[in-house]
């Protein structure tokens, strides 16, 4: 079922699907990780709906997003949120499959590649119910390795690929990052509370960077008191919404 919703109180407004890709905390988490520059050339692999692509507007309105989704009908509600929010110049769409990178984008396109990409290989974890949602969460149709070939393509040299995972899944990542040119410097892990073992990663990988893996203090959703914290709140945009 189609829905919308706004990122805070009279901001932007972004369409979804459940069916789909329903709005999730490692989006928004993923889209407070990145460090955003004015005029940055930005690629969303796997764009979905385009709610990261939103995201990151937001959050610098002077940057322009690419998004690559496979799904027409992922595709029709991304630019239904840029037609809408007056963005097209900004946030566009490329209908495709990130695995034909090299066909549908010159090499070093971008300074940016974000992705919130299938967490298990195929065969483990729980699959959703829906073709949708199955190949959201399942390396069904692309693997981490596609992944990192595509980005690298992508990225000019010194450009940066961040994503969201889940930590099990850690080495996986710095060993493809690494066999692809792209040399992992930042770790934040995401933890539900401060006593708590992550839950998620946040990663920077930089392309042609050199050794070195800085790791950031965890992200902690919730406060002991159960409610989320200070930095939560920025991540959600409710400080804007408190503002008269």
């Amino acid at each position: 079922m189609e829905r919308s919703d706004c990122l805070f109180e009279n901001g932007y407004r972004y369409f979804y699907d459940d069916r789909l890709f329903p709005p999730g905390t490692d989006t928004f988490l993923l889209s407070a990780f990145p460090c955003l520059t004015a005029g940055c050339r930005v690629c969303d692999l796997g764009s979905g709906t385009g709610l990261l692509g939103l995201l990151l507007v937001q959050r610098q309105p002077k940057l322009a997003v690419t998004g690559v989704e496979i799904l027409p009908d992922a595709v029709r509600l991304a630019e239904k949120t840029a037609a809408f929010n007056g963005l097209a110049d900004r946030l566009s769409i490329r209908q495709g499959d990130l695995r034909d990178a090299r066909r549908l984008f010159p090499t070093g396109s971008f300074d940016l590649v974000v992705c919130n990409p299938p967490y298990y290989p195929v065969g483990t974890g729980r699959l959703a119910e829906g073709a949708a949602l199955q190949t959201a969460r399942s390396e069904i149709s692309c693997t981490l390795e596609d992944l990192c070939t595509a980005a690298a393509w992508l990225l000019r040299w010194g450009g940066s690929f961040c994503l969201v995972h889940k930590p099990e899944r850690l080495t996986d990542l710095l060993c493809a990052m690494r066999a692809h040119a792209m040399e992992p410097k930042r770790l934040r892990m995401v933890c539900k509370t401060a006593e708590a073992a992550p839950s998620l990663l946040l990663l920077e990988g930089r392309r042609g960077g050199k050794p070195g893996l800085r790791i950031d203090p965890p992200l902690i959703l919730q406060n002991e008191l159960g409610r989320p914290t200070a930095e939560m709140n920025a991540i959600y945009f409710r400080t804007q919404e408190d503002m008269p």
